[in-house]
């Protein structure tokens, strides 16, 4: 290996870093939040990647349906939770609570119907205009973002109070519907985004393209404003408290429903925005989102589910793992980037304070 071999080396796993920190940092805020390794991931990540290319090829992606259905879902759901509560608020006046459920039903139905509705038309309307890639980014973000809420009401939010065992049996289960369905709506065929326009700028040998510089510095400002979300905004202290506390933070009024979706929705934002960064770079699959989200779980694991600035620097190891073990020993990559993950495991389990999970009526 020579100079110009590690700088390439190296620039690939900055740029492969950056990503796998921001997957770790959603696997951390959805695990410190709701207990739900989130293993679904990775099909944020192809659902965005896969639905921006076929929006560039002129086609409506089939997430799009899967947004309006899933949408309807929790409406259905939402609205028959509340109409179960609704004899149950009281000897408040007879027009009070009538005017509050309708008031309920109508924002329901505007967010989970009207919204994804919205949402379509805009991917419709914008599989027609194959040169306006801003555009189309800002489509496969609305499509995908919102699966994450949806996700988390229909499938963990009933089961908030159970085991942490249980709950990584439904991410599972759903990771493997959500999968099949990936397969369903674009096939086994890989497919790959235009490049991002931008220069490239020479540095020596080194040669930087835009799309490693958009990678770098949308995943740092991606972070820096999530930092500010946790640290500066009430609804990020709201995520903060019930991570630390969740009955704590029940009590003191912070709805843990809300922070659950809330979580589920930064993940599915970051997962979206990681599948857009890397659908120029390598041509993406159905299920090649899994692989990527896993090698942000090693790094979220080096930081022990807890530490943010933990784990983006063990995203960032594994980036470097990855990259230099693809020149040295490039058939055995994934298995040294996932050996890694058994001397941190090895190293919690003897250092760490076992505690007994908390149990909640």
């Amino acid at each position: 290996m020579n100079t110009a071999i590690a700088l390439w080396l190296s620039q690939d796993a900055v740029m492969n870093g950056a990503i796998y920190a921001l997957l770790a940092l959603g696997l951390i805020v959805v695990y410190t939040v709701t207990r739900v390794i989130l293993v679904p991931q990775g099909e944020f990540i192809s659902y965005a990647a896969l639905s921006l290319a076929t929006l560039q090829a002129g086609a409506v992606p089939g997430t799009v349906y899967l947004l309006i259905i899933a949408g309807v879902s929790v409406a259905l759901v939402d609205i028959i939770a509340l109409v179960r509560r609704s004899p149950n608020r009281g000897a408040a006046p007879s027009t009070s609570p009538r005017n509050d459920a309708s008031g309920a039903i109508a924002r329901i139905l505007f967010w989970n119907v009207l919204v994804p509705l919205l949402v379509a038309a805009a991917a419709w309307w914008s599989a027609s205009l194959r040169d306006l890639l801003v555009l189309q980014v800002l489509v496969t973000i609305a499509i995908v973002t919102p699966m994450g809420p949806m996700l988390y009401r229909l499938a963990f939010q009933p089961l908030a109070n159970a085991s942490i065992l249980v709950l990584l049996i439904v991410a599972v289960a759903v990771h493997y519907m959500m999968t099949g369905l990936g397969l369903v709506f674009f096939g086994g065929e890989g497919l790959r985004s235009q490049m991002f326009p931008g220069l490239t700028f020479q540095l020596g040998i080194l040669s930087i393209t835009g799309q490693s510089i958009a990678v770098v510095i949308t995943a740092v400002v991606l972070i820096l404003v999530l930092a500010v979300l946790f640290g500066r905004t009430l609804y990020g202290k709201a995520l903060r408290a019930t991570a630390i506390n969740r009955i704590g933070a029940r009590l003191v009024g912070i709805s843990a429903e809300f922070s659950g979706r809330l979580a589920f929705t930064l993940a599915a934002l970051i997962g979206a925005v990681s599948g857009i960064l890397i659908s120029p770079i390598t041509t993406i699959y159905y299920d090649t989102g899994f692989l990527i989200s896993l090698k942000g779980f090693v790094g979220a694991i080096i930081g022990g589910m807890t530490s943010y600035p933990v784990a983006a620097i063990g995203a960032v190891m594994v980036g470097f793992l990855e990259s230099f073990s693809s020149f040295w020993a490039s058939a055995f990559k994934e298995s040294i980037v996932f050996t890694l993950i058994i001397p941190v495991l090895l190293w919690r389990s003897l250092t760490a304070r076992r505690i007994e999970e908390d149990e909640e009526p």
